[in-house]
């Protein structure tokens, strides 16, 4: 794949930044992004990983629910990055310090999937950390964060029967779209 040239303008200063529900596509379309694009890629799950030494899961049941949040809170809100897809974890549009960040960074894409997808997705992946308040549903915690994804982004792609490199395509050419008055 070569880089997308419609961005090659604003390239040395901008990020793109990946929100969804767990299931999504994050990371997947994230990395097939970042390489079309030619930037350098970014899982924030990863990153809090390496920083703390543990797995999220780990750092969940040590740390509970408002220490995670905010050991996330911490990464997304300070990052530092250029020429970057960013790809998030699902939790991160709790914080609007996060969002905020992630926005002045540059446009942020919302990978949406239906309920049926995400329930089908995720309901069996065993040692994967979900961030799921009070105790709710996966189904509630679904509906809980869809509008705060919607309110964080630029845009929204459907990612639910989407092929791979459909979707990066898409997302580019949005991306370049949004971009060019930037």
């Amino acid at each position: 794949m070569t880089p997308f040239a419609p961005l090659g303008r604003i390239s040395d200063e901008r990020c793109v930044s990946l929100i969804g529900i767990a299931g999504a596509g994050k990371t997947t379309l994230g990395k097939a992004l970042a390489a079309r694009l030619g930037w350098a890629h970014l899982d924030t799950d990863r990153l809090i990983e390496a920083t703390l030494g543990q797995p999220l899961q780990a750092i969940l049941d040590e740390r509970g629910l408002t220490g995670f949040l905010a050991a996330e809170e911490a990464m997304v809100a300070t990052l530092g990055v250029k020429r970057t897809v960013v790809s998030t974890g699902g939790s991160v549009v709790y914080s609007r310090k996060a969002v905020d960040r992630l926005k002045s960074l540059g446009p942020v894409v919302h990978l949406r999937i239906g309920l049926d997808d995400f329930l089908e997705r995720v309901q069996g992946a065993d040692g994967r950390a979900f961030v799921r308040p009070d105790g709710r549903s996966l189904a509630d915690v679904f509906a809980e964060r869809e509008p705060l994804y919607r309110q964080a982004c630029d845009f929204s792609l459907d990612t639910s029967h989407a092929d791979l490199d459909a979707s990066v395509e898409q997302c580019a050419g949005l991306l370049a779209g949004l971009l060019a008055g930037d």
